[in-house]
């Protein structure tokens, strides 16, 4: 990871999904290498959680800013996504080796949140049942905040 994040300039962590709650990706490097926030992904396939979370580094490190609670359609054809800050609780369990590179956890942190393919949100009543469990919203709260 440590080599990655020098010669990428960031490092993209997958961790297997545990307990119900589906497996994740996230950023390491980001916010040492561009100043931009570190990022993860819970529930998506690894291959395309890696491919939005390059896809955020390069859009974010050349100026683009992403506002936490806003809608963007513009990561996957035909899916939505949005932002929200991770509260720092959920530092060590989701960004766990990220700490390699910020021994204080002291780095700005986002998640990206996406629906199911027919756009029901974790948070949705109508979401499938255990959709909100397979993709926490990591906020102080659990609920999204922005």
């Amino acid at each position: 990871m440590l080599e990655q994040a020098e010669t990428r300039g960031n490092a993209v962590i997958s961790v297997a999904e545990s307990d119900g709650v589906g497996g994740y990706c996230f950023t390491a490097g980001v916010w040492r290498t561009h100043g931009i926030p570190e990022a993860v992904v819970v529930g998506l396939p690894d291959q395309m959680a890696t491919v939005l979370l390059d896809a955020y580094v390069d859009r974010a490190a050349t100026g683009e800013l992403f506002e936490p609670g806003m809608l963007y359609d513009d990561f996957f054809e035909g899916m939505s996504l949005t932002f929200e800050h991770v509260a720092k609780p959920h530092y060590p369990a989701f960004f766990g080796s990220a700490f390699l590179l910020y021994p204080d956890g002291d780095f700005p942190a986002v998640q990206i949140i996406v629906p199911t393919p027919d756009g029901h949100w974790p948070w949705d009543a109508d979401a499938p049942e255990g959709f909100g469990r397979w993709q926490p919203i990591l906020t102080e709260s659990g609920a999204l905040e922005s």
